[in-house]
């Protein structure tokens, strides 16, 4: 993800505005009159779903802190900034209108809706820029390779966790309308439970 301040800005308006679009969905759901073509998961949920969801991503956090530190690995974080913050909050909203809401196959029986959600998860994990290098003799985005080491390695894996527990809330019996709302809750207590441990650990720096 960026760290132009300009960039995550525009980011974090347009992630609150397609919340407001997926707010007002849901509040034409609640008045019986759902619109036809409106965001997938406009829907309420139980407060108890918000908790399970927060306490849930909170505890993967807490896991794949864990395994840095056994590993060694957990000085080798990337630096960001405080702003930086709006962008991991904005990425809560975006990307789980776009993997929970439209990237799972419904209505085809149980075993396509769990092999769409095992399937998208990888993507979901795949898609993080961080397991990309860029080959030193071409330099070029046609020359990136793909790397694993113990550190990315172990981030992909609970990337891939991460996206699970998501979809987990989103078909969950906590959630009976499959609701986006505990997902989008999950979601971002885990990007500032990452944020808070990037701060613990010396991460974070400057403003902008």
């Amino acid at each position: 993800m960026t760290d132009s301040p300009l960039i995550i800005l525009i980011l974090f308006v347009g992630a609150a505005y397609l919340f407001k679009l997926w707010r007002d969905d849901m509040l034409a759901w609640k008045a019986g009159k759902p619109h036809e073509k409106g965001i997938p998961g406009a829907t309420s949920a139980p407060g108890a779903a918000l908790w399970i969801g927060a306490i849930g991503a909170l505890a993967l956090v807490g896991l794949e802190t864990g395994g840095e530190i056994a590993l060694g690995v957990s000085s080798e974080q990337t630096d960001i900034t405080v702003i930086f913050l709006l962008a991991m909050i904005g990425a809560g909203v975006l990307e789980e209108v776009l993997f929970r809401g439209y990237f799972v196959i419904q209505n085809k029986g149980r075993n396509i809706l769990i092999l769409s959600i095992v399937g998208f998860s990888l993507l979901f994990a795949l898609a993080h820029y961080q397991y990309y290098t860029e080959i030193p003799e071409e330099g070029t985005w046609r020359d990136l390779s793909f790397v694993i080491d113990p550190k990315s390695g172990w981030s992909l894996l609970l990337l891939f966790l991460n996206s699970l527990w998501f979809y987990w809330m989103r078909f969950s019996k906590w959630n009976p309308h499959h609701s986006l709302l505990p997902c989008f809750v999950a979601h971002i207590a885990s990007n500032m439970g990452v944020f808070a441990v990037k701060l613990l650990q010396g991460h974070v720096h400057g403003l902008y």
